[in-house]
């Protein structure tokens, strides 16, 4: 593992948010405020509107009633000891007692030093020190080779593994295999009719309720070659176990090779056969009967017209409308097999044995489910009596466009777009940026006419060219021997410090978005650096004075060709998360 350095600086707003705090107790030591006034909801964070400042704390509004005191008056009591500090320019009060701040230039230029002291450091956090968080995402099925619908999903899973890991989180990135259900013995059967094709056997065409794709034809090549005809003819008893166990390990093959196209590698395959053989659904029951959260129960008829076969049957019931499920939910089936629930459930116990917090990374189409299996982990939570922090994130499909037309299907899918196609196109870059420009939740269009364009629409574009823009600057700064270096960053302004106030929110904005488990909101930042990079940059076009490089004056052009190496660091750093390359040149 690469030691990685948090700064014994703390970056600028945490800096800031702890000269509140120590404001704070100064005022409780005078006895202005209450000993151990609380102040978990004192935020410093920047104003909504920048003309107001550069920071806010809402500290007066928050611990005026602790202090038997009206907001303004308090506010006055904090801003006499901010107006101290010389990183503080000036300390206002506004509205009913917020209090804006306005930090001195030498404070943006402390954090542009800070910046290059970090490197690629800059902006982790030590957040999730001592949390372990398992991350499960894709989990395809493992009947053929990944497709777009499984894309979207794949980059929000592993980007929000980056963050976390980046906020300082020990994570495990897990993959379930859904390898004991019917539609394994599908791929089995039809993996069988690819097996006697390349036997020689005209199959025709492929049957209705098998998988077509040509993806499955190596698959039977393969078997052919190594069992000769031995199962051309014999029973499906006989074959069936033997193909299912070879299919999915070829698809299995096959999907990581997909993966691996976007950058993508899970640290756990946990195989939903295994877990059943292991007997682990039985214990999870065995279990939760303990706890009394199953019981045997009469399942309640389904919702609307009931069926004219419909009788009810006792079945064992998990009771998940103890922790907000609107009705009780059977873990078995009435010939003993286990539910797609009762599986899930022994499978998100087995996860938390090794894991502080849990993460799934779903598709959209299994909304219906998130109640019943939160319910489960917070069963779980409450009969190990240690709270489990468990999140669902949905993720919307994609449309895939061609200069607004939908694409046509997949030949060698048989049914849809492969993954490897796209990225075979349009690049892995472009693939995992494009699907972090919009939440998750969000519907999105995936256009490959727009995704490759030069433009400032195209976030992927606009931020890399960014990056490409600072590199070709230092290097031909290098060819004229002018080199970066903070000797002179005095001379740096406020059109230049505007760069570096927008660069600053990256460790603040890692922690935000790690919190809310929200990789999107990386790419937005990005884009956002990249905007205000490029409205600088162009300010030379017009006035030759403004540009990086300025003819005759070595001096400021250190200057400043060390503020675009260092907004350079800020957008590699995000690009990281990403998974992301921070290209030299376009």
């Amino acid at each position: 593992m690469p030691e990685h350095k948090i700064s014994q600086r703390k970056t600028l707003h945490a800096a800031f948010a702890a000269k509140v705090d120590a404001v704070l107790a100064a005022l409780e030591a005078e006895g202005a405020l209450p000993a151990g006034s609380p102040r978990a909801n004192v935020a410093v964070e920047p104003p909504r509107d920048p003309s107001h400042g550069d920071l806010a704390t809402n500290a007066a509004m928050v611990l005026a009633k602790h202090a038997a005191t009206n907001p303004r008056a308090l506010a006055e009591k904090v801003v006499a000891h901010l107006e101290r500090d010389p990183d503080i320019e000036s300390a206002e009060i506004a509205g009913p007692g917020f209090i804006n701040l306005r930090l001195s230039d030498a404070a943006w230029r402390d954090e542009l030093a800070a910046i290059a002291e970090l490197g690629a450091d800059y902006g982790r956090s030590a957040l999730g020190t001592g949390t372990r968080v398992n991350i499960e995402y894709v989990s395809a099925n493992p009947t053929g080779p990944m497709h777009m619908g499984h894309c979207r999903g794949a980059v929000v899973g592993d980007a929000l593994a980056a963050l976390l890991e980046f906020a300082g989180h020990e994570v495990v990135r897990e993959y379930y295999v859904n390898d004991a259900g019917g539609q394994v013995d599908v791929l089995a059967r039809s993996v069988h009719l690819r097996y006697r094709e390349a036997l020689g056997e005209d199959i025709g065409a492929i049957p209705e309720g098998l998988y077509p794709g040509d993806y499955l034809k190596p698959v039977g090549e393969m078997l052919a070659a190594e069992l000769g005809d031995k199962y051309r003819d014999a029973p499906e008893s006989e074959w069936l176990p033997e193909f299912r166990a070879r299919a999915v390990a070829a698809m299995m093959d096959l999907i990581k090779a997909d993966l691996a196209l976007l950058g993508i590698h899970h640290d756990v395959f946990a195989s939903e056969a295994e877990l059943q053989r292991a007997d682990k659904p039985a214990q999870a029951e065995a279990w939760l009967r303990q706890h009394d959260l199953v019981y045997d129960g009469l399942l309640e008829a389904p919702k609307g017209k009931t069926p004219d076969d419909w009788e009810p049957v006792e079945l064992p019931l998990f009771r998940s409308t103890r922790f907000g499920d609107d009705q009780d939910r059977p873990i078995r089936k009435s010939d003993g097999s286990w539910t797609y629930f009762g599986a899930d459930l022994a499978y998100h116990m087995q996860k938390a044995e090794g894991a502080d917090a849990l993460i799934d990374i779903w598709g959209a189409d299994h909304a219906g489910t998130v109640k019943r299996i939160k319910a489960a982990v917070a069963a779980l939570s409450e009969g190990e009596g240690k709270p489990i922090p468990f999140d669902v994130k949905l993720v919307q499909m994609v449309q895939l466009l061609r200069g607004g037309e939908p694409v046509k299907m997949s030949k060698r899918s048989g049914t849809f777009v492969t993954l490897a196609d796209v990225v075979q196109e349009v690049g892995k870059d472009v693939v995992r940026f494009t699907m972090l420009t919009r939440k998750p939740e969000a519907q999105m269009e995936f256009d490959f006419a727009k995704v490759v364009e030069a433009s400032k629409d195209n976030p992927v574009f606009y931020v890399q060219y960014a990056h490409a823009r600072i590199s070709s600057t230092l290097r031909k700064g290098a060819a004229e021997g002018v080199t970066p270096s903070d000797a002179a960053i005095a001379r740096l302004g406020a059109e230049e410090l505007a760069l570096v106030k927008q660069a600053a929110q990256f460790p603040r904005m890692v922690e935000a978005a790690a919190q809310a488990r929200e990789p999107h909101r990386v790419a937005f930042f990005l884009y956002d650096l990249a905007a205000a990079f490029h409205a600088y940059w162009n300010l030379g076009n017009d006035a030759p004075a403004k540009r990086f490089i300025v003819a005759q004056d070595a001096e400021l052009s250190s200057a400043r060709l060390f503020l675009a190496a260092q907004i350079g660091q800020v957008v590699r750093n995000g690009l990281e998360l990403l998974g992301v390359e921070a290209v030299e040149e376009m």
